[in-house]
């Protein structure tokens, strides 16, 4: 069977077509400090939260570009690295 290019950029090693997966540890924590986030609106807390938030999506994001399934996944972890750094240079 020949590797097309869809395949290469949107199949796993099982050869199954994957977008998207459960949340991952670091995903899970960046999801839980935003919505805090939303609730603790200033002080030090907000600051911590916002520090998790920003360490943990990195790490997710860090995480995909080099151990992503497919070359979609890591595209993805490469999008969101730039666009957290891009946010704090702001």
């Amino acid at each position: 069977m020949e590797n097309t290019l869809f395949d290469k950029v949107f199949r796993d090693s099982e050869g199954k077509i994957v977008l998207a997966q459960m949340p991952n540890p670091p995903l899970i924590v960046w999801i839980v400090a935003s919505l805090l986030k939303l609730i603790l609106t200033t002080g030090k807390i907000n600051l911590g939260l916002d520090l998790i938030a920003f360490g943990s999506l990195f790490t997710w994001a860090w995480e995909e570009l080099f151990q992503g399934v497919n070359y979609f996944r890591r595209a993805l972890g490469l999008l969101v690295l730039i666009a957290l750094i891009a946010s704090k240079l702001q």
